[in-house]
């Protein structure tokens, strides 16, 4: 039970090089206009921008603009946050199973 285990956390582990390239944020758009009278934006917002927000190591809210070209990129850096977060979710599981089952072999 307990290699089976050790084989599944390491190939968990394998997975963190897939998805090495992360961030840790949320992507909003945000739509502007320019103030300015019967200007095209004041009926439709043609000016959109992209900005990442996240929360530093101080837990203060930080904002990154991102531009169109590297929305895609910024898209998918999030999205392996998350894949990162539950690949570590299921490492702490296993890896308290793996210790459950070295305290009951120590008692034998």
């Amino acid at each position: 039970m307990k290699k089976k285990l050790i084989r599944k956390r390491d190939a968990l582990l394998g997975k963190f090089e897939t998805h090495c390239d992360f961030l840790r944020g949320s992507i909003t758009d945000v739509c502007s206009t320019c103030s300015r009278a019967n200007c095209i934006c004041d009926r439709k917002s043609t000016r959109r921008s992209y900005r990442l927000t996240y929360k530093d190591t101080q837990q203060k809210t930080k904002t990154v603009y991102i531009s169109r070209s590297q929305l895609g990129k910024a898209r998918r850096m999030v999205a392996n946050y998350h894949r990162i977060r539950k690949i570590t979710e299921q490492l702490v599981e296993i890896n308290v199973e793996i210790f459950k089952q070295a305290a009951r072999d120590s008692r034998d």
